[in-house]
């Protein structure tokens, strides 16, 4: 098994509990309220969690790692890339479960143009950050995880709050 098919297990083993956290939501009396509650005011809901996983996964699937690739999901990138304000038009879980199939999708047919050749190469849009391929799968797959856990700490104080 070479090093990226390796960490594209890890991937689908983080996505997994993505996914979970998604499902006992979708469960719940009131997704909806869950997906779009804040635990403090102005910090970021669960649905803006959990859609910017996908947005990110696109960005890196796209112009952080094929320069000239424009990426999709549209108005998704503003509203959810890092960095971005979250809104209270709060996506729906299925909403959330398409953005999050399509990322992955598009970050794996990425994947798939590299070779453990390439792990050293650092991507021209990343050469700021000094970032090797080999980090850059590293950070992505530490990425879910993190916002994944934000995610299922706040469905926790939701359920401690209500």
């Amino acid at each position: 098994m070479s090093y990226i098919e390796h960490v594209q297990s890890l991937y689908e083993m983080n996505r997994e509990r993505t996914l979970a956290t998604l499902n006992a939501i979708a469960e719940m009396d009131n997704p909806q309220e869950v997906l779009g509650w804040r635990p403090g005011p102005g910090r970021a809901h669960i649905g803006w969690q959990l859609m910017h996983v996908a947005v990110t996964e696109e960005m890196f699937a796209t112009e952080r790692l094929m320069p000239g690739t424009q990426p999709g999901m549209g108005e998704l990138i503003g509203r959810f890339k890092g960095g971005s304000t979250p809104d209270d038009d709060v996506p729906s879980a299925v909403e959330i479960r398409e953005a999050l199939a399509a990322s992955r999708e598009r970050l794996f047919e990425t994947f798939g143009k590299f070779s453990d050749a390439d792990l050293e190469n650092v991507p021209e849009p990343l050469q700021e950050r000094g970032w090797t391929l080999r980090k850059t799968l590293q950070i992505i797959c530490w990425h879910e995880g993190h916002h994944q856990g934000q995610a299922h700490l706040t469905l926790n104080l939701y359920k401690a709050a209500h």
